[in-house]
């Protein structure tokens, strides 16, 4: 009887035979991973129709037009509590048939980490792996990949008030994708993107081993900051370089319309925004607004927004003798720490630090963005063409969104890390809209205007390739296809001649292609020296 009893006590309890309930090859990931961790699965591994699968799903989405896409959802997802688990998960899901994508913040513009055409796949959701090690005597960090950027430059700044790091402006981005594609911030003039500063990784390759700097190798190293980590294996955790910041630091936003010169103040702006001081860093915002006191009825409103590392009383004569057009004047300026900056340029000033904790998405809203690159400067009566298109389109709620490159970025080499948009570039355009509403054909118009806009803009910027930036993910680019034209063809616009050589890693590394999503970097194909690509479609 007692024998009996333990018979029904395992059959009730023992993940291995509840997951018998699933088939195929999420039942074998399952059992694989509970093979592997038999005391940790539970609370780890969730799998499709769990009570847990819909919560941590849904947690980190970002973009929630792909909550109603027809795109595949994973077929199981992990929470990785440790490295081991990371490992488990790509060798499982490769015994399993079950491709692996990886998550850290759901930022992915595409939704590349959380949804699929055409396979079986699961996301290892890294959200638990995010400690932060700061040691301030070495100016490194050790940061977990699925931590946010807001909760990296918290603990900075509570280490110390003169240390930084050059990331991007959004603090629930997570780092592990917006690291290893880039990372472009208000501090880029002055340090480089955020890969310029990673010295070092902690990598689950194809294989499952577990990898740093040293064992992964150099060409490893080098593809993974600013060649896209994902396409290689999945980042468990980056070292970086700190930065000096000073004790204080001054912001400025100036607002023009078409009405106070603002299409000439553009046109300085574009002439010396890169030459500027590398302390100074000054972006636009441009966007169409309704003004009844406009004989159009309409105008277009520029923000000049600025973070300068330095003092007022420094800031004020520089921007007077390069400048002054903008008309600047000393109660525009705000004086802070850099972590009361971080804050004001995410929309959160007044607000306590700890409030760059908070992961939760902002908006629970949908959202499209496409990039440029500009290398000469527009014409004004280009952009008057620009406005107009802007202003003819009333209800489509975008922003252009101009960060300026120059200085630091001028003296990195294009090759110096897989990151290849360096000198001769003016400055990098993003296009963004978001909305709120889910219907279908809400969706589709403003997915049909974004489109429309980017192809209005074709004359006024970079050519040959038309650059872009794979941060700003954009699948009207093209995705992996059967012919090797179509990687090279969006491959060359993210990474131009990098290509090539995030291609010849790719093969060495993850020759069977077990790491790919619509846009991954397919192998290289040494016989034939062409880019093999994997059929996929890709539906909105």
């Amino acid at each position: 009887m007692a024998s009996f009893i333990f018979l029904v006590f395992v059959f009730l309890f023992d993940p291995r035979v509840a997951a018998r309930e699933v088939s195929g090859p999420e039942e074998s990931f399952l059992n694989c991973f509970h093979d592997r961790h038999p005391d940790a699965s539970t609370g780890i591994v969730h799998a499709r129709g769990s009570e847990t699968y819909n919560a941590i799903y849904r947690s980190n989405i970002q973009n929630v037009r792909f909550l109603y896409s027809a795109a595949a959802k994973p077929a199981v997802l992990v929470t990785p509590a440790s490295e081991s688990h990371v490992q488990s998960s790509v060798i499982c899901g490769k015994t399993s048939r079950l491709r692996v994508r990886v998550r850290s913040g759901g930022h992915d513009y595409e939704g590349m980490s959380y949804v699929s055409e055409g396979e079986g796949f699961l996301v290892v959701d890294l959200v638990n792996l995010r400690s932060l090690t700061v040691d301030i005597a070495k100016g490194s960090a050790w940061v977990g990949a699925g931590a946010t950027v807001g909760e990296l430059y918290y603990r900075i700044a509570k280490a110390s008030p003169t240390a930084g790091f050059p990331a991007g402006l959004c603090p629930t981005v997570g780092v592990g994708g917006h690291f290893s594609g880039g990372g472009i911030g208000t501090m880029l003039r002055k340090y480089g993107t955020a890969a310029d500063n990673i010295i070092d990784v902690r990598l689950v390759d194809a294989q499952g081993r577990l990898l740093d700097r040293s064992s992964m190798g150099e060409d490893l190293f080098w593809a993974v900051r600013g060649g896209g980590g994902a396409s290689f294996g999945v980042i468990v955790s980056y070292k970086v370089r700190l930065v000096y910041v000073p004790p204080t630091v001054t912001v400025f936003t100036v607002g023009k319309n078409l009405e106070q010169n603002a299409t000439q103040i553009l046109n300085r702006w574009q002439h010396v925004a890169t030459r500027l001081d590398e302390n100074l860093f000054i972006r636009v915002i441009a966007e169409a607004t309704d003004a009844p006191q406009s004989p159009r009825g309409r105008t277009v409103h520029l923000r000049f927004n600025s973070l300068f590392l330095g003092t007022r009383d420094e800031l004020l004569p520089l921007m007077r003798r390069n400048f002054p057009d903008l008309g600047l004047k000393a109660e525009d300026c705000k004086e802070m720490t850099w972590i009361e900056s971080v804050l004001y340029f995410a929309g959160l000033f007044g607000r306590r630090p700890e409030a760059l904790l908070d992961r939760s998405p902002e908006f629970n809203s949908s959202f499209k963005a496409k990039s440029d690159f500009v290398k000469e400067p527009i014409s004004e009566a280009g952009w008057g063409s620009i406005w107009q298109f802007l202003i003819s389109s009333r209800g489509e709620p975008a922003v252009i969104i101009m960060d300026p490159f120059g200085g630091k970025m001028d003296e990195i080499p294009r090759t110096a890390i897989a990151f290849p948009h360096r000198r001769g570039n003016l400055f990098n355009i993003q296009y963004f809209m978001r909305w709120f509403e889910t219907e279908d054909v809400v969706t589709m118009g403003h997915l049909d205007w974004m489109r429309k806009l980017y192809a209005f803009m074709e004359p006024y910027v970079s050519s040959n390739p038309r650059a872009a930036y794979v941060n700003y993910r954009d699948v009207d680019l093209g995705t992996t296809g059967e012919a090797s034209t179509v990687a090279a063809t969006w491959g060359t616009q993210y990474f131009m001649n990098n290509f090539q050589r995030l291609a010849a890693v790719k093969s060495s590394v993850d020759h069977d292609n077990f790491f790919r999503n619509e846009q991954s970097i397919p192998p290289l194909d040494e016989s034939k020296s062409v880019i093999k690509c994997p059929s996929s479609d890709w539906h909105f």
